[in-house]
Parts: C-alpha cells; sequence; structure tokens
C-alpha cells in the first residue's frame, strides 16, 4: 500500500472514531462506513488502493482474522452453561444452521440451473453463519429481552466454526483447487477421504482442545504466580489461537476447525484468560474485522458490475425467507411470540464469516464450476445485509424492546447466564454489557 492509499485508510478510521458513539446509536454501523469508505478508495472510485484479489497479503488477512475470530467467538461461549435455559440458540444451531444449508442450497440450484450441486452448496454454507456485529444495537440494547439478546449472541459466536467442516466438504467436492486452498488433499478417493475425515474433522479439533486447555492452565497457573505482566497476558492468550491453527497444520489437520476448539476449550477457564480474549475482540479484533469491510468494499463490490436478477432475487431469499423459515421451524415449542421469531429470523445478518470464506475459496477456485455467480451471489447479498441489518438494528430494537415490555412475564424474559457479545458499544460497556 503506497503512502497515500495508508494516509486516506487511516484518515478513515481517524473520521469515523470521532464520530463512533454517536453513530452507533442510529442507523449508521461501523461495517457499514468501512465498507463504504473502501469503496471510495479503491479501484472503483478514487483508485487509491487496489490490491489483487489473490494475492499472498489479502489471502494472510484473512487467514489470520478468521482464526482469530473463530478463537475469540467460541471462548465468549461457555458450554458448561448452555442447557436449557439456552434452548434458543441451541434450537437455532442444531435445527436452524443446517436447514439454512439445505434451504440456501436448494435455492441456488433452483435459481442457477446450471451450477452443479457442489458449488451451489458453497452458496448456502458461505451464508448460513451470522454475523452479530452488523447488528450491533440488538445484542446490546438493554431494551431486548436478555433471552433473545443471548441467543442472537451465543447464535453468531458458534455457528461460523460449526459451519466451517461443511465449506470443508463442499469446496472438497466442488473443486480441487479450492479445496487445496483450504487445507484439503485433492484426491476423492476412499484413502483419501478417510484421511480427511481424521486429518480434519477430528485430528485438529483434538490439537485445538490440547493446546486450549494447556495453554490457559500454564497461563493462569504463572498469572497467580504474578510472573506474568498484564500486557503479555493479553498476548500470550490471543497466540494460543495461532499455536493451535499452525500446531494443527503441522500433523495434519485443518488448523482453523483447531482454533475454534482452542476457543471453545478456553471459554472453559477462569475469568482471567478470558478477559483478556475479550480485551482484544474490543481493539485489535475489532481492527481486523473492520479491515475485512474496507477491503470488501475495495476489491470486492466492484466485481458487482456484473450483477444480473438471480443474484438480486438470491439475496433478497437469503435475507428473509431461506432464514426466516428454517428460524421459524427451529423454535417451534418454544412458546416464544410471533414478532419474537420474526426478530430472530430478521436479524440473521450475513458478513465477517460469509467474507472471509469467500476469500478463501477464491484463492483456488479456478476449477470450480460457476465460481462467478457464487462470487456474486455472496457479495450481493453480504452488501445487503451490512446495509440493512445495519440501519434497521438500533430502531428495530427500540420498538421490539417497547412491545417486549408489556408483558415482563412472557417466555422471552426468563432469566439466562450471561455471555459477553463480541464487540460492545462505549454505551453498554458502562452498563456493565449487559
Amino acid at each position: 500500500m503506497d503512502p497515500t492509499a495508508l494516509f486516506a485508510v487511516a484518515i478513515g478510521i481517524v473520521l469515523f472514531a470521532l464520530v463512533s458513539r454517536r453513530a452507533q446509536a442510529g442507523v449508521i454501523s461501523a461495517p457499514m462506513v468501512f465498507t463504504g469508505f473502501g469503496f471510495l478508495v479503491g479501484g472503483a472510485v478514487l483508485g487509491l488502493f487496489e490490491p489483487p484479489l489473490r494475492g499472498a497479503g489479502i489471502e494472510a488477512l484473512a487467514e489470520i482474522t478468521l482464526v482469530l475470530a473463530l478463537f475469540t467467538d467460541a471462548a465468549r461461549i461457555d458450554l458448561r452453561r448452555l442447557g436449557r435455559e439456552h434452548d434458543v440458540p441451541l434450537r437455532l444451531l442444531g435445527v436452524g444452521l443446517p436447514l439454512c444449508v439445505i434451504a440456501g442450497t436448494g435455492a441456488a440450484m433452483l435459481l442457477f440451473p446450471a451450477m452443479p450441486l457442489w458449488s451451489a452448496a458453497l452458496i448456502g454454507v458461505m451464508l448460513a453463519p451470522t454475523d452479530a456485529a452488523l447488528g450491533q444495537a440488538v445484542v446490546t440494547d438493554p431494551r431486548v429481552p436478555h433471552r433473545i439478546r443471548q441467543a442472537l449472541n451465543v447464535e453468531s459466536g458458534l455457528n461460523d466454526g460449526l459451519a466451517f467442516p461443511a465449506l470443508l466438504l463442499a469446496a472438497s467436492l466442488a473443486g480441487a483447487g479450492a479445496a487445496r486452498d483450504l487445507g484439503i488433499g485433492g484426491d476423492a478417493g476412499t484413502v483419501g477421504w478417510a484421511a480427511f475425515i481424521l486429518g480434519q474433522v477430528i485430528l485438529g479439533p483434538l490439537v485445538g482442545i490440547a493446546i486450549g486447555l494447556g495453554g490457559a492452565w500454564a497461563i493462569e497457573r504463572a498469572n497467580a504466580r504474578d510472573w506474568m505482566d498484564a500486557a503479555f497476558l493479553r498476548i500470550s492468550t490471543l497466540a494460543l489461537a495461532i499455536l493451535a491453527f499452525a500446531g494443527a497444520e503441522a500433523v495434519g489437520g485443518n488448523g482453523f476447525i483447531a482454533a475454534f476448539a482452542g476457543g471453545l476449550a478456553v471459554g472453559t477457564r477462569g475469568r482471567q484468560v478470558l478477559d483478556a480474549v475479550e480485551d482484544f475482540g474490543e481493539t485489535e479484533g475489532q481492527l481486523l474485522t473492520l479491515s475485512v469491510f474496507l477491503l470488501f468494499g475495495a476489491i470486492l463490490l466492484p466485481d458487482l458490475a456484473g450483477i444480473g436478477w438471480r443474484h438480486l432475487l438470491y439475496a433478497a431469499l437469503s435475507l428473509t425467507v431461506l432464514r426466516m423459515v428454517p428460524v421459524g421451524l427451529s423454535l417451534a415449542g418454544t412458546r416464544l411470540r410471533l414478532p419474537t421469531v420474526l426478530f430472530l429470523g430478521w436479524f440473521g445478518p450475513r458478513g465477517l464469516a460469509s467474507i472471509i470464506y469467500l476469500l478463501l475459496v477464491l484463492e483456488g477456485a479456478s476449477d470450480v464450476p460457476g465460481i462467478d455467480d457464487v462470487q456474486l451471489t455472496v457479495l450481493v447479498t453480504v452488501l445487503g445485509s451490512v446495509l440493512l441489518h445495519g440501519a434497521t438494528a438500533a430502531p428495530l430494537a427500540r420498538l421490539y424492546g417497547a412491545w417486549a415490555a408489556r408483558d415482563d412475564t412472557a417466555p422471552e424474559h426468563r432469566a439466562v447466564s450471561h455471555f459477553p457479545v463480541r464487540l460492545r458499544s462505549l454505551a453498554s460497556r458502562a452498563r456493565g454489557g449487559r
């Protein structure tokens, strides 16, 4: 990046930071601003920032961001406290997520008849995970019942990691190049599939869990003996994510799945380690996330020049019925009222995970049939989500919160344990995150 481009990016960050608190209370979100700013400084307008889409730097940023996002999102959720009281996110993850993938794949096959099954499955998987950061006002607004906020928070914290094995499977069957870029061998024979299952789905998680538990234990013991500096407590905790990724890759496992499993293991540890993870998410993690949205605007959005009606129709379906119907089916029997089901169905933003999944697949996608339609469909869906969910989060949270407050004995108000959100606004931080 030349100095002019670097200056433009830095000044954009500073300018938004000056009004960030006011922006979060309105209809403008940080992902909206950084996507728009990326488009402005990118090749489509000013031409100040034009990195190659398939460059090593873009791939490295995508990989490190996904590793840290998988790790920190998983670490926020203590699996020991996920039980009957958190039945809503468990239903969204266990029933709603697979149904979203199936519905998305089916819709892609109907709208793009020439697209093979596994290319369509790439679309279904890429657009299944949600990103609560795009509707930050929803998960941080205390007027929204805590049970509902936590449902969306837990869902977005775990669904990107749970969807990743499906992405590996779809990529491995859609094209050998895309599979290799995600760390999968290109052979599809019996031996190749056995190695895939062992290395990707079993070995990776085992390495991640071992590093997460062992590393967190060592950090806790050293910190308890006052051997650690506070800054290095934070650094060492996030280094565990890199250790899990690199360790799994070194022994033939999948590093991304290992990072997710390592985060789940860390989430069972004490507050000191978890506080370090949360602190990272509030600063460096947010900067990485917003950098991805800037790249999204700068190098991906210009490709929307080739958009057609099929891509637009899929995006509209993906943000509505392809999310809302699976959510409604998954919540059957919970006694949640219709406005709540619609609220949960609407706030399934597609963002960070979808962008990074696409970037990783594009690195080796030359042999994936229909990859151009896959790319355009994912791009227009994420752009629609950035704009629509960002603009509606604060006002709909206020409206829904006012409606829910009319009956504080309703199922929506049932008490649930608290898990921290990925990104907290300044206002919610002052309220203690609840």
